[in-house]
């Protein structure tokens, strides 16, 4: 499934290129000018790099504008931050295109076997915290118009390693439409403060998504992420991929949200969750039937979730600026009285949950919602263990299942599922 990846290696034939010494990039400066200056210089040497290339940042500070953009299809090079590259949070300045919608920070389209990489631990911030504005009033203003912090698109064989992506404006890592990706020794933060949880303050940095990714062969392995959103996001279309040995906190380890499409073989394995909002999350959204199958959580331990350790069903979203509207189910439901969740029907098969722990959740077990017209097949619950839970919803909120079934030491047993337990 990853064995190509082995492959992909530091291309060390080719030229190294300073930035500081070679191209003239400024360091240690945080003027405006300075940010264009860099940024202009990092676009430039990215459309000039040949096969074998190595673009290395020494280990400075260097502010730069957003909109740096590698050229189409950028091959066989590899890029190694030893420093910190610090975007700018001059939002009047960023780069925008006709319509006002800013550029990602770091863009890459088409790349193929290309590594990123650092000697050390190399840092992309994206300063979010102007781009937050004040809790609540600044999503008001700006909702989802910030600049994602890392983004390919329709990449092939990419290697992202020894990374810090920090305090981005929006999602922070969007790999979409990739085949053959591996991430490994990264991490992820997006923080408004340093509390060790997930508190009304924090959470308002929203869409501050960690791991997002589409395609095919992807493997994440011994990252860490502490982020207001969903800490890992697989979305449509997506298959074949693996999640191991990560350290994860946010709104959950994710599925979703998927709408017409199906994602097929998807596995996530010995996750530790401390303090995190959601733990496991899948969901769909409103719209066309999509289908989740072939899916694997296994070996997590999840301690003091602030809401709903386990949730398998529609999302829990507003996709407008009424916070509460469910688009399919709200974010103030149950709560919030005359608040909505409607289960989507889409389809849900061959889910395994096996060796979950989860220690004193604040609310219930779980939600586990599937629709009436294409209830979940197969949902196996085995070694799924709650300790200290709360009984709301007779613990499991549970409905539209055909062929649940708990095996093991699993306990409580969410009440539409058969009860195999020992």
């Amino acid at each position: 499934m990853f064995s190509r990846l082995l492959f992909l290696l530091p291309l060390a034939f080719g030229a190294i290129i300073d930035f500081e010494v070679d191209v003239g990039g400024i360091a240690d400066d945080d003027d405006v000018d300075t940010a264009w200056k860099n940024g202009g210089l990092i676009n430039k040497t990215l459309a000039e790099l040949s096969p074998g290339d190595t673009l290395v940042f020494p280990a400075s500070t260097y502010h730069v504008m957003g909109g740096i953009r590698a050229p189409v299809g950028l091959k066989d090079v590899t890029i190694q931050l030893d420093g910190t590259l610090e975007f700018s949070d001059d939002i009047d300045e960023w780069p925008k295109n006709e319509n006002g919608d800013v550029y990602p920070s770091f863009y890459f389209d088409s790349p193929s076997n290309v590594v990123f990489t650092s000697s050390t631990m190399g840092t992309l911030d994206g300063k979010g915290k102007k781009w937050w504005g004040l809790p609540g009033i600044g999503y008001l203003m700006r909702q989802e118009n910030r600049p994602r912090l890392f983004e390919i698109a329709n990449g092939k064989d990419i290697l992202v390693e020894n990374l810090f992506f920090k305090d981005s404006a929006y999602w922070t890592f969007w790999v979409h439409s990739v085949d053959g990706l591996e991430v490994r020794f990264c991490k992820i933060e997006a923080r408004r403060t340093e509390k060790d949880d997930h508190d009304l303050i924090d959470i308002t940095a929203f869409n501050t998504d960690g791991y997002d990714v589409t395609g095919n062969n992807v493997w994440i392995h011994d990252c860490s992420v502490w982020c207001q959103d969903d800490t890992i996001a697989v979305k449509d279309g997506s298959t074949n991929m693996l999640f191991e040995r990560i350290e994860a906190s946010g709104v959950g380890v994710t599925i979703g949200s998927i709408g017409g499409s199906t994602v097929k073989n998807i596995t996530f394995r010995d996750i530790n969750m401390h303090n995190s909002y959601k733990g496991i999350y899948m969901k769909f959204r409103e719209g066309d039937q999509g289908l989740i199958e072939d899916i694997l959580y296994e070996n997590f331990y999840i301690d003091s979730p602030s809401q709903w350790p386990i949730w398998i069903g529609p999302a829990q979203q507003s996709d407008s600026n009424r916070l509460c509207a469910a688009h399919p189910c709200s974010i103030c439901w149950p709560d919030v009285p005359f608040s909505k969740c409607e289960a989507s029907e889409s389809q849900y098969r061959n889910i395994h949950l096996k060796n979950i722990t989860v220690v004193n959740p604040k609310k219930s077990p779980g939600v586990i919602m599937g629709g009436s017209d294409h209830p979940m097949q197969n949902v196996v619950f085995e070694d799924v263990v709650i300790v200290n839970p709360s009984k709301d919803e007779d613990y499991y909120k549970c409905e539209g299942v055909s062929g649940g079934v708990a095996k093991g030491k699993t306990w409580p047993v969410p009440k539409c599922f058969e009860d195999q337990t020992d």
